[in-house]
């Protein structure tokens, strides 16, 4: 049997389309919109749930009995700010949505405002010739970051923002290295999740499975601040097993032990065994390790305990639900810069669609 792979250049694009896209967590609605265009002709049922989920299901088989309920997910939300004073001189100070790095902030520019209106500005602080010699040396604190927006006093800046307003980094979005291998843009944690689920919807379309499941694509609102959109999702769906599609930060360089890199870049989608929220089901984790053996789809399995996603909310709601996470794994995570491979991105969307292929009874 010929293994399914995603065609690159429509997957790129749609990558490149989800992640230049405006999404804070909590002001998701431009990403979702984009994301129910594309799918309404896959899918068999759509809902925009009332926390903002986007809620696809595509039925198959034509039994009745013994169905099985497989939800697939993967978030919208990224990392961003938001405005919280707006100073006299027309500089605003902000705070973090998701977990951003002072280290990753100065200087960047951001998009800032609403699901209307929004516009761009930079993140400000002392200038370097301003600051001592130890200031030179150590982060600066939050107190001491701004956002510019390019007015010069209250007055101004308020026809444009609000407290409140979200923002995100701009960001651009390209392939580098050999044979351009790479790509780089910002939210790919987790508009890659996002744009896997899609490929896969729109194969199983062209090629539909014959067995009787179930499939709920699910596009969830507000993972980075405590994923409550997953835990609305699955208390809905009330699924029998849940496959998390995710990136998972990695430090795969020079001088950082093997065991702390957690994974490859380059080496296919990364399996996690336990992570800070879940412990993951063992007999589904063998299932997706050996579906990848035998198809020779790349994979790896997270060598660190660290992070969490989406399936610690699912893995708890109703009876229990047996989770797998999925990840892409991606360096400088939570930047305007996340960087990851290309195979990875198309070998995660092969692996979910050879494992749908398998699933019969109870396997996994």
């Amino acid at each position: 049997m010929t293994v399914w792979k995603p065609e690159r250049e429509a997957a790129i694009d749609l990558l490149r389309d989800l992640s230049l896209s405006f999404g804070p967590t909590g002001c998701e609605g431009e990403v979702a919109r984009k994301i129910m265009e594309r799918i309404q002709p896959l899918c068999d049922s759509l809902c925009y749930d009332r926390m903002g989920n986007v809620l696809a299901l595509c039925r198959f088989g034509e039994g009745e009995n013994d169905r099985r309920k497989v939800m697939i997910s993967a978030h919208m939300d990224e990392v961003g700010i938001m405005i919280t004073e707006i100073c006299d001189d027309g500089l605003c100070r902000f705070d973090t949505v998701g977990g951003i790095h002072r280290s990753v902030l100065e200087g960047r520019t951001v998009t800032v405002g609403d699901e209307i209106h929004r516009l761009q500005g930079v993140i400000a602080s002392k200038a370097i010739h301003h600051k001592t010699k130890k200031e030179r040396n150590q982060l600066t604190p939050w107190d001491q970051l701004y956002l510019d927006i390019g007015v010069s006093n209250r007055e101004e800046a308020e026809t444009l923002v609000s407290v409140g307003d979200l923002g995100t980094f701009d960001s651009d979005f390209y392939l580098f290295g050999k044979d351009d291998s790479m790509v780089k843009g910002k939210a790919l944690d987790d508009r890659m999740g996002c744009a896997a689920m899609i490929l896969v919807m729109a194969e199983l379309r062209k090629h539909p499975l014959s067995k009787n499941l179930d499939l709920y694509f699910c596009f969830t609102v507000r993972e980075e601040l405590g994923l409550s959109g997953a835990k609305v999702a699955a208390a809905k769906i009330r699924p029998d097993l849940a496959i998390v599609l995710e990136t998972t930060a990695v430090g795969d360089l020079a001088e950082v032990t093997p065991g702390k890199q957690v994974a490859n870049v380059g080496q296919g989608g990364v399996l996690s065994v336990m992570d800070r929220s879940t412990v993951y089901d063992q007999a589904f984790l063998h299932f997706a390790l050996q579906t990848a053996k035998e198809d020779g789809i790349p994979c790896q399995l997270k060598r660190y305990v660290s992070g969490g996603n989406d399936a610690g909310s699912i893995h708890k709601t109703g009876e229990g639900v047996r989770c797998l996470a999925l990840s892409a794994p991606t360096r400088y995570l939570h930047s305007p810069s996340c960087v990851t491979s290309v195979e990875d991105y198309l070998s995660i969307a092969a692996l979910v669609r050879a494992m749908l292929s398998r699933m019969s009874g109870d396997t996994p």
